[in-house]
C-alpha cells in the first residue's frame, strides 16, 4: 500500500507541473498575492485538497442523490472565482459581501479569510492531466466502489499535486509583499488579481482553457509514463481497482471484442439508437476510450476524424467511449456540446458507469482496441502517438492495398526522454519500424535501411509473432534505439540470445525454463544506443522494461 501512495503522490506532484496546472495557476498566485496573512496559500491548498479529493470520490453520488445537475458544483466553483474576482475589484463589493457575516465577529472578515474558500473553488475546476491513478480512482468511484484505501490514494495524489502549487502560491505572496513598489500599489495588485481570477474563470466557464492547454506540448509526458506506467504501478493498481486481463484468450488466439455494455447514452447515432459490437460484425471497430477534458484524448482527436473521414465508407466504424474522470463529463449536455465543439461525427457512447471500461479491463485515457471484421482484438494502444502504425493496421484489417492516400494529420505527441516499456507481442507493440507483421504465422523480416530514432523497434529474420510474444526462427535478430541505464527483457525457451550495442559486443544471456526477466545491459549513467539482439531458435520474447 505504502509503494501506491508513493506512485499516487509523484503522479499528482507531476501534474502540478504540467500544462493541465497552467490555467488554474493564475487564480492560486493572484489569490495568494492580494492578501497578506501568511497562512493564506496554505488556506487556499487545504481547500484545493479536500475539495478535489472530497469530490472526486463522492461529488457525482452526493449530487445525484439530491437530485440535483452534475456540472452544479463546478458552476458554483465559477460563480464564487467571479465574485472573488469583483471584490478584489471593488472595495465596496467587498463590503457588501462582508457584510452578512459581521454578526459572527467585531472584527471585519477582511480579504485574507477567504483563502480556504478560494481553495474550494479551485479544486472543483481543476482538470488534472488524467494518468491510470487517477483513471483507477474515477472508475472505482463511478461504480460506488470506494474503500479507504482508495481515499487514501485519491489524497496522496491531491496533496502531491498541491504542494508544488503551495510554494508557487507562497512564493508569489512573499514576492508582492517584498518588494517596495508593488506594497506602494497595494491597490493597483489587488484589482491585478481580480482581473486574473475573473479572466480565468471566465476562460474555464466556455472552454477556453481546453483550447489553450492542448496547444502546449505535454512536456511532462515522460515522466508520468515512468512512474504509473511502470509494471509495478500496474500491479499495484489492480490490487486496488480489480482491473485484470478480462479479455484474454488462450495462447496464439487474438481475444474476443467484450460488448459496449451499461451504456447511458449515445451520441451521433439515428435517434440515439445504440451500437454493438455483434451487429458490427463484417466491419473493423475501433473502440476509443476518451473523456472530454482529457488533454491526452483531446490531442488524438484529429487523426481520430481523419481516420473516420477517410476509411467510414471503405468499413471502418470508429466508436468514442466517453468514460468520464469528472462528475460535470457525465452531463449529456455538456458531452453533446463537447463533442459538436470538437467535430466529432462519429458514435459516442456515455460509459457514466464505467461498465464497458471494466469490460474491456481499460486502465488509460486515451486507449484504442482495434477490432477485426471477425470481432476479434487484433491491436491496442495507450495514450497518444503509434498514428502511423495505427492506421498501417486499419488499411490492412480493411484490405486497403494503396487504393487510396494515408491521411496527413501531423504527429503531435511530446518526444519521450527516455524510453518506456516496449512489447513484443502484436496486441501492444509500439513504434516498430517494419512495414507489417503476420499475424501468429512464422515471416521473414528485414532492418530497414535508415537508422533507427529513439524507442523505435525492428525484426530482421524469421520470427512469428503472436499477440503476447515473439517466437525466434531461424537468423532471429532484433534491434531497439533505446535510452536507459538497465534494460530487461522477458524472455522465455531455451537457448541463447547474443547482445550489441552499436554493433559492438556486449554480452550473451542463457535463456532456459519457464519465461522470466532478464538483465540485457546495465550503465553507471543514463545511455542511449542502438540495442541488437540475436536470438538462437525458439527463444521467446516478451516485453523489455527500463531503469
Amino acid at each position: 500500500m505504502l509503494v501506491l501512495l508513493g506512485i499516487a503522490f509523484l503522479a499528482g506532484a507531476i501534474t502540478s507541473i504540467s500544462p493541465c496546472v497552467l490555467p488554474v495557476l493564475p487564480i492560486l498566485l493572484a489569490g495568494s498575492a492580494t492578501g497578506t496573512d501568511r497562512r493564506r496559500p496554505f488556506a487556499i491548498v487545504a481547500g484545493l485538497v479536500v475539495s478535489f479529493t472530497t469530490f472526486t470520490l463522492a461529488g457525482a453520488a452526493l449530487l445525484s442523490a439530491l437530485g440535483l445537475p452534475e456540472d452544479l458544483l463546478r458552476d458554483i466553483a465559477i460563480v464564487a472565482l467571479l465574485v472573488l474576482a469583483a471584490s478584489l475589484l471593488s472595495r465596496r463589493v467587498a463590503r457588501l459581501l462582508e457584510r452578512p457575516f459581521l454578526f459572527l465577529t467585531r472584527r471585519q472578515v477582511g480579504r485574507d479569510s477567504n483563502g480556504f474558500l478560494v481553495g474550494l473553488s479551485v479544486g472543483l475546476v481543476f482538470v488534472p492531466c488524467a494518468g491510470p491513478v487517477l483513471a483507477a480512482v474515477s472508475a472505482l468511484a463511478a461504480s460506488g466502489e470506494v474503500s479507504f484505501r482508495i481515499v487514501l490514494v485519491t489524497a496522496a495524489y491531491a496533496v502531491g499535486a498541491a504542494l508544488p502549487m503551495l510554494a508557487a502560491a507562497v512564493g508569489s505572496q512573499r514576492l508582492t509583499s517584498g518588494l517596495r513598489l508593488l506594497r506602494a500599489h497595494d491597490e493597483g495588485v489587488r484589482r491585478a488579481g481580480g482581473v486574473a481570477i475573473g479572466v480565468v474563470a471566465l476562460a474555464i466557464a466556455f472552454g477556453i482553457d481546453q483550447r489553450f492547454t492542448t496547444t502546449v506540448p505535454g512536456y511532462t509526458e515522460a515522466l508520468q509514463e515512468r512512474i504509473e506506467r511502470n509494471s509495478t504501478a500496474r500491479e499495484e493498481l489492480e490490487k486496488v481497482s480489480g482491473s485484470g486481463d478480462a479479455i484474454a484468450a488462450p495462447q496464439g488466439q487474438q481475444p474476443r471484442a467484450p460488448e459496449l455494455r451499461g451504456i447511458e447514452r449515445w451520441l451521433n447515432t439515428p435517434g440515439g439508437r445504440s451500437v454493438s459490437i455483434a451487429e458490427l460484425r463484417g466491419k473493423v471497430v475501433l473502440v476509443d476510450f476518451w473523456t472530454y477534458s482529457c488533454i491526452n484524448c483531446l490531442r488524438t482527436l484529429p487523426h481520430l476524424k481523419a481516420w473516420d473521414r477517410a476509411y467510414r465508407k471503405a468499413g471502418l466504424t470508429i466508436v468514442g467511449v466517453h468514460s468520464p474522470e469528472f462528475a460535470f463529463e457525465r452531463v449529456t449536455g455538456n458531452v453533446r456540446s463537447a463533442v459538436q465543439r470538437l467535430g466529432v461525427r462519429y458514435p459516442v457512447a456515455l460509459d457514466n458507469d464505467f461498465a464497458t471500461w471494466r469490460a474491456y479491463s481499460n486502465d488509460y485515457w486515451p486507449s484504442k482496441y482495434l477490432i477485426d471484421k471477425a470481432g476479434r482484438i487484433r491491436y491496442t494502444h495507450y495514450g497518444e502517438g503509434a498514428y502511423e502504425e495505427t492506421e498501417n493496421l486499419i488499411r490492412r484489417l480493411l484490405g486497403e492495398k494503396g487504393k487510396r492516400p494515408r491521411t496527413s494529420v501531423a504527429d503531435r505527441t511530446p518526444t519521450d526522454l527516455t524510453t518506456r516499456e516496449t512489447y513484443l507481442g502484436y496486441a501492444r507493440i509500439e513504434n516498430l519500424v517494419n512495414p507489417a507483421l503476420s499475424f501468429d504465422t512464422e515471416a521473414e523480416y528485414r532492418f530497414p535501411a535508415r537508422a533507427l530514432a529513439q524507442d523505435q523497434i525492428s525484426y530482421a529474420g524469421r520470427w512469428t509473432v503472436e499477440a503476447a510474444r515473439a517466437v525466434a526462427g531461424r537468423d532471429a535478430r532484433l534491434r531497439l534505439g533505446f535510452q536507459a541505464n538497465d534494460v530487461f527483457l522477458v524472455l522465455g525457451g531455451e537457448g541463447a540470445v547474443r547482445a550489441f550495442v552499436n554493433g559492438r559486443p556486449a554480452r550473451e544471456i542463457r535463456v532456459s525454463g519457464a519465461p522470466r526477466l532478464y538483465t540485457i545491459l546495465r550503465y553507471p549513467r543514463l545511455s542511449w544506443g542502438l540495442l541488437e539482439l540475436r536470438f538462437d531458435p525458439g527463444v521467446e520474447g516478451y516485453a523489455f522494461t527500463f531503469g
